[in-house]
């Protein structure tokens, strides 16, 4: 990644040597201004309009509470004192100053070692004065291990990864697990409890934000939404032609990160905008991507090409949008 010049309204931490992006999820864009926001003035998303019974989805989808992201509104088994909070909302770029370590950056951001190991593919846990580091915020499932419960177990209860858990814990796939013990569960999702007709609770945003109506064009001419809101304020689109379709920008912007090949903690290779309203966008799975840090694109421009890289079931591209309300939920 190069040097650029781009504008954050987030303050710059000179001592620590990194740029942090605005914190999103503030209020939300369709809320009547004065109008307070609670369980019965929230909107219901709306469905997925795509009608494949199997769409492709993506992965990097991350359940939050506290007015950082989403939260089924009840689940069978655990309540949200038992999902691990992220230590900040925000992405952010770090760059190695001389003698820091791995676990020294990852004790700054209050991140295990692991989540920078991910998101940015290091090999041998090397690091070197003047690298750029993307930090994901981190957050999944917090279980107690119960009498009887493997770790495979666990995992396939949440939805997650076995390997990924396994080595975000520090453990063996196969370790016997004490009862009490604690495992964190990257990317778990809590599923939501039926209602009393046996229909899946709805899921609904307590992000937000406030950017004018319009001001983000549907990234994927010709597209078709196959997964409604969900991780950090991102829905899927995908395309019937599928991998190569361009992916445009959502709004004007400067981009600052653009990541090519790799796992990047599911995301693949991505993009990120910065606008000019103090919002980011985001575009993951790429199977290319057109557009270096620092370079300043127009609403509209193709900035990389829909893929299925990092985790995802097929050609799509997963669209975020950090610090408004997603207008494609």
């Amino acid at each position: 990644m190069v040097g650029c010049a781009f504008a954050i309204s987030a303050p710059l931490l000179a001592q620590a040597a990194f740029f942090s992006i605005n914190n999103f999820f503030h209020g939300n864009q369709s809320q009547a201004a004065g109008t307070p926001l609670n369980s019965q003035t929230m909107p219901l998303l709306a469905p997925a309009n795509n009608i494949d019974p199997h769409p492709p989805v993506g992965g990097a989808d991350i359940t939050v509470v506290d007015g950082s992201a989403l939260l089924a509104e009840s689940t069978p088994s655990v309540d949200s004192s038992e999902l691990e909070h992220p230590a900040s909302s925000q992405i952010s770029v770090h760059v190695v100053r001389e003698g820091e370590t791995l676990s020294e950056i990852a004790s700054m951001y209050g991140v295990k070692i692991n989540t920078i190991i991910w998101a940015n593919d290091i090999q041998g846990r090397y690091i070197h004065p003047g690298q750029e580091l993307i930090i994901l915020p981190i957050t999944g499932v917090r279980h107690t291990v119960a009498s009887g419960e493997t770790l495979a177990s666990i995992v396939k209860k949440y939805k997650g990864d076995l390997n990924e858990t396994a080595q975000y814990n520090e453990i063996a796939t196969n370790a016997d697990l004490a009862v009490g013990t604690i495992i964190i569960i990257p990317d778990g999702v809590v599923a939501p409890a039926p209602t009393a007709s046996g229909v899946t609770a709805p899921v609904r945003s307590v992000g937000g934000g406030a950017a004018a109506a319009g001001y983000y064009m549907w990234p994927v001419p010709g597209g078709v939404l196959t997964q409604g809101l969900h991780g950090f304020n991102g829905v899927d689109i995908g395309a019937h032609s599928g991998i190569g379709t361009a992916i445009v920008a959502a709004a004007d912007g400067t981009v600052i990160v653009a990541k090519s090949g790799g796992y990047n903690g599911g995301y693949g290779s991505y993009v990120v905008l910065q606008h000019s309203n103090g919002t980011q966008t985001l575009y993951a799975h790429a199977s290319q991507v057109l557009v270096t840090v620092g370079d300043q694109v127009s609403r509209g421009q193709t900035i990389e090409r829909m893929g299925m890289t990092g985790k995802a079931t097929g050609p799509h591209v997963h669209f975020e949008v950090r610090g408004a309300a997603n207008p494609f939920r």
